[in-house]
């Protein structure tokens, strides 16, 4: 079974749009497939929009009541917007409305009556395991494409950031803090573990025995600490963090576009490959830079001649 956001469902998805939680649909059949196709109804409702002004897409999490709780529902929204991406876009902000980032996952996905149209941990359950993790590897698609190389990623994070918000974060490549921010990973002392990607770059910005500490306590880190740990790029105060989001997109937008794709994909992959592995990736992505390169310059003289 294909993994992610696929066939009739994706069809008939709208535009995302921020009206709360899910799309009180009531789930028609069992299984992998209709909990997809209960996930994708709900995204046109998943607490999420987002537009596109020139090579900047801004993500706003819209559900303050809830502090930006997630729900399958968002990770649909999230997902899709991955998905239909404009090519010429660069630079990927995401940001949160009200008090906090994100509270992380919704808890009344914990409860008996769950969320009306939203999967709930009971649906999971039960859920034979090769359909359980298909719908995981889905719901890790809705993170996991900030991290291509051909976008920069921001995250702009105020107040809480748990579990889900945390992990959110961590698949940015930047995260601009405010003095207020906290992260904490609380999943595995709620019994489970982090699933949406956030273990690896944990574990790439602060090491093994941190990146556990954090997790297995569930401890706050606050935004000081995260600027010792390398978890924040910059913290500000938070009456400035959309300045500071401008200029750093400002200042990756002012390199050109393939020399920072080739770059972050030269250091994404860096910690995956031996020495000459390295050394042969940088080869082949310098000779990459010097043939295009060279082949703007004799393009740009024809059109002096």
């Amino acid at each position: 079974m294909e993994r992610g956001l696929r066939g009739a469902d994706r069809a008939g998805l709208t535009e995302v749009s921020s009206t709360g939680q899910g799309g009180n649909v009531p789930l028609p059949r069992s299984g992998y497939a209709a909990q997809m196709a209960a996930n994708e109804r709900a995204a046109s409702g998943g607490g999420v929009r987002h537009e596109v002004i020139g090579t900047t897409a801004t993500i706003t999490l819209d559900r303050p009541d809830t502090r930006n709780a997630q729900t399958p529902s968002m990770w649909a929204a999230l997902r899709h917007i991955g998905d239909t991406l404009p090519a010429d876009v660069r630079i990927v902000v995401v940001r949160a409305e009200g008090s906090s980032f994100s509270a992380g996952l919704d808890k009344r996905l914990w409860t008996a009556d769950g969320i009306p149209g939203e999967t709930s941990l009971a649906d999971m359950a039960a859920m034979d395991d090769s359909d359980l993790l298909d719908l995981l590897a889905s719901y890790q698609d809705a993170f996991s494409w900030l991290r291509r190389p051909e976008i920069v990623s921001i995250a702009a994070v105020q107040g809480h950031a748990v579990g889900a918000g945390f992990q959110l974060a961590l698949a940015c490549d930047f995260r601009v803090l405010s003095e207020d921010a906290r992260f904490a990973m609380r999943e595995t002392t709620l019994g489970l573990v982090p699933d949406l990607g956030g273990a690896q770059p944990l574990v790439e910005a602060i090491g093994y025995p941190r990146a556990l500490e954090i997790c297995v306590t569930g401890r706050w880190v606050d935004a000081d600490e995260a600027r010792k740990l390398g978890l924040a790029t910059i913290v500000v105060d938070r009456d400035d963090m959309d300045g500071t989001v401008d200029d750093l997109a400002g200042a990756v937008l002012a390199s050109p576009r393939n020399a920072v794709s080739s770059t972050k994909a030269l250091l994404r992959g860096a910690m995956g490959r031996d020495h000459d592995e390295q050394l042969l990736a940088e080869r082949v992505a310098q000779a990459g830079r010097i043939h295009e390169l060279a082949a703007f310059a004799a393009k740009q003289g024809k059109k002096s001649d």
